[in-house]
């Protein structure tokens, strides 16, 4: 017996005691440029690998961390990746993954009916949900062009485009929402394609347009888990569209890469996309063939916390958010896109040629930026529950001119 393949407890304590070091003054990892003929043991490559995989990422859990949708992850979400590490589960079929199979059905049971859906299947991210939503589209409803807005996911376009169909972009209001006027009147061949949370400005465009098209998709990537909170109604009208896409490694907490597409008809949806093979017992449903146990992390997370748990997070970054919201429109140096709507914060200065100088001066990871409409914005995204809300408004305050007389 291989004993690479057997349980280390050893090992595997040794990579948890390094993910305690601090090892943010390491360098660069140096590699050579071919592929060593011997190996070095798998000691010595996590001790290796730790000063640079662990001291040079992104720290998306420090207190100035406010910059992406790119949220922490609880503890809980690390075991289960281990877990599924270890078993290297295949959804592809039901003999090499029956538990897991199990648990991914009912957490998209569970989380379904808070969208108005009655099922789906889970992604890698919302981008390839996305894509099979507009698959099922045109395959259901028998569509020839997608319509969404010009503050959509680029991956609307890369969808349309792989699937062969007309692509129309409809221009965004001043909070930066789809303009309803300026749709076409004909949605009859349409798959219409409604943002609840966009990637640079967090806006949601006006769901009471959902069913309005011979299919509605809703892009819920970001703001979809606001409908286990307090704030389910801020995305009022999503039950009434035939898909929706929602990522959970954004407002889940989940490592990356998990998301789910779910479906008003998940049956008919489910059939139209899927294929089946003479080495597969089941067919295949959706873009993925091989597909990992990502639901299991997401499964132990919701058992962990309850819904109650995941609001409270959820309503705690909200709440970060309009921290910041209030002290940008108090300082008189400053100006906001527009009220946030779903924990997505864009500021500038007045003073556009400070901008370069200010951004220099905020803390790394604290602030991201956007251009729109050739303007650019500072932008700040409540994704991290962690944040030091009092930390960033200090950094911010320091890094602007001092104010006039």
């Amino acid at each position: 017996m291989d004993k690479e393949f057997q349980l280390d407890s050893d090992g595997l304590h040794q990579a948890v005691e390094l993910m305690s070091r601090d090892f943010s003054g390491a360098t660069a990892l140096s590699l050579d440029s071919e592929l060593p003929q011997v190996g070095m043991g798998s000691r010595a490559a996590l001790h290796l690998l730790a000063p640079s995989i662990l001291g040079g990422a992104a720290r998306l859990g420090e207190a100035t961390s406010f910059a992406h949708m790119d949220p922490p992850t609880p503890w809980i979400t690390w075991a289960m990746t281990l877990w599924n590490a270890s078993l290297n589960q295949n959804l592809l079929h039901p003999a090499t993954a029956p538990v897991a199979r199990r648990i991914e059905e009912q957490v998209v049971a569970w989380l379904a009916p808070f969208f108005g859906m009655n099922g789906g299947h889970m992604t890698p991210g919302s981008s390839v949900a996305n894509l099979t939503a507009l698959w099922a589209a045109r395959e259901c409803a028998g569509i020839t062009e997608v319509i969404a807005s010009a503050g959509a996911h680029l991956s609307i376009a890369k969808a349309a485009h792989l699937l062969g169909l007309k692509y129309q972009s409809v221009p965004i209001d001043a909070k930066g929402s789809m303009d309803a006027a300026r749709l076409p009147a004909d949605l009859s061949q349409s798959a219409l394609v409604l943002t609840a949370g966009a990637t640079s400005t967090g806006a949601i465009d006006p769901l009471h347009l959902a069913g309005r098209a011979a299919w509605t998709h809703v892009d819920a990537a970001w703001a979809g888990p606001l409908r286990l909170s307090k704030y389910a109604d801020s995305l009022a009208g999503i039950e009434a569209a035939d898909s929706v896409a929602v990522s959970a490694h954004k407002w889940l907490f989940q490592p990356k890469e998990s998301a789910l597409v779910l479906f008003k008809d998940t049956a008919k949806a489910h059939a139209a996309v899927s294929f089946g093979g003479a080495y597969l017992a089941t067919p295949n449903v959706g873009v993925l063939g091989s597909h990992g146990a990502v639901a299991t992390a997401l499964l132990a997370t919701l058992l962990a916390w309850g819904r109650e748990g995941i609001a409270q997070r959820i309503e705690h970054c909200m709440d970060l958010a309009r921290s910041l919201r209030d002290f940008v429109a108090a300082d008189e140096r400053l100006e906001l896109y527009a009220e946030p709507q779903t924990g997505v914060v864009l500021w500038r200065l007045k003073d556009e040629s400070l901008f370069e100088q200010v951004l220099q001066q905020l803390p790394v990871g604290s602030t991201s930026t956007t251009s729109i409409a050739g303007v650019r914005w500072f932008r700040n995204v409540a994704a991290n529950p962690s944040a030091d809300i009092s930390l960033l408004i200090a950094a911010i305050q320091g890094a602007l001119p001092a104010r006039a007389d």
